[in-house]
């Protein structure tokens, strides 16, 4: 259960005993909701399995859930049968991957998150003008993995300012960057700065590259954590922008931070001396694992969580067109 509040509260010595903060906004974003549901809807219409090639989403809570109801998960799309139906991940894929699925007839959902759709189009637009392009992000990412296969041969990865000194170009007036979409604002910020120093004439995305939920996420993990005795940041490991708001917590203050995927890897030990707790989640965390968590510190003694509002959302995507075809055909739009 919750309260609503604007700020974090001032709390008078008789009831500063303890509280619990929650972030607002957290868990899904736009581009989660719409990857989940595709696959639930494929489900619904096709019937089971649906593969999926790759985690959907970064949270092993949603897999083991889509997987309970028929999705089988893969690596590659060699492990999916010929002519059966395959969703592509939010974190998008490659020009290869389409070809690889063309090549075995197979029905392809293509549920990328819009917002990376808008990286992978200014990838192939850079490269079209011949500018060499430096993309920020993490090495082995699915996001970057097919980020960087749009222009292959334009294409450097860039993972740190540390990377900055090495990189070598062709022309230092004609190098761009983009960046993976759920990093640290800041971090990528200070990449950029780097790269800039370096290249004076480097050319900026059209607009920012890091989705506004990661924004919103990490702008409002700040607002709770300057105060906080310890931020709960529920996420999977594998989830970039929930491993991000761990990092963001403590570099606003908080004391401690620690991210688990639900409320049993929580340690008890992290709650000694421990007044305010301030909780917060991924953009691929379903509510109830958060509830999950505020269950637990309500049972140890922690009050009703107050949520403090940093931002509003209220983008919704739509589903991707060659299932909203095969839903409108079936009569079930």
């Amino acid at each position: 259960m919750t309260t609503d509040m604007g700020m974090p509260p001032i709390l008078s010595p008789e009831d500063a005993e303890k509280a619990v903060l929650l972030a607002a906004p957290r868990g899904y974003c736009a581009g989660v909701d719409r990857a989940v549901i595709t696959v639930e809807k494929a489900l619904d219409l096709y019937g089971a399995p649906v593969y999926v090639r790759k985690q959907i989403v970064h949270n092993k809570h949603v897999v083991a859930d889509l997987e309970s109801r028929g999705a089988i998960f893969v690596e590659e799309l060699d492990e999916v049968p010929a002519g059966q139906t395959v969703v592509f991940s939010a974190h998008g894929v490659s020009p290869e991957v389409h070809r690889q699925a063309g090549e075995r007839s197979l029905k392809t959902i293509d549920a990328t998150c819009p917002l990376v759709t808008k990286v992978h189009h200014e990838a192939k637009r850079f490269a079209g003008e011949d500018y060499d392009i430096l993309l920020i992000g993490h090495a082995g990412h699915e996001e970057v993995e097919g980020t960087a296969g749009e222009a292959p041969d334009h294409i450097q990865l860039v993972q740190s300012p540390a990377d900055v000194p090495g990189i070598v170009v062709r022309d230092p007036k004609r190098v761009a960057w983009l960046s993976q979409t759920t990093l640290s604002v800041d971090e990528t910020l200070e990449t950029v700065a780097a790269i800039r120093e370096r290249f004076p004439d480097l050319l900026d995305p059209p607009s920012d590259d890091i989705c506004y939920a990661t924004q919103n996420r990490q702008l409002a993990v700040k607002e709770i954590s300057s105060a906080a005795d310890l931020v709960i940041v529920v996420g999977s490991g594998n989830s970039s922008n929930s491993v991000r708001l761990v990092e963001v917590a403590l570099e606003a203050g908080a004391k401690a931070s620690y991210r688990v995927d639900d409320a049993s890897e929580i340690d008890e030990a992290w709650l000694e001396g421990v007044r305010t707790v301030s909780v917060t989640s991924g953009a691929s965390v379903p509510e109830a694992l958060v509830d999950g968590v505020l269950a637990f510190l309500a049972e140890r003694g922690y009050p009703d969580a107050q949520a403090v509002h940093s931002a509003e959302e209220s983008l919704i995507f739509a589903l991707p067109p060659e299932l909203r075809r095969d839903l409108k055909a079936a009569g079930r739009v």
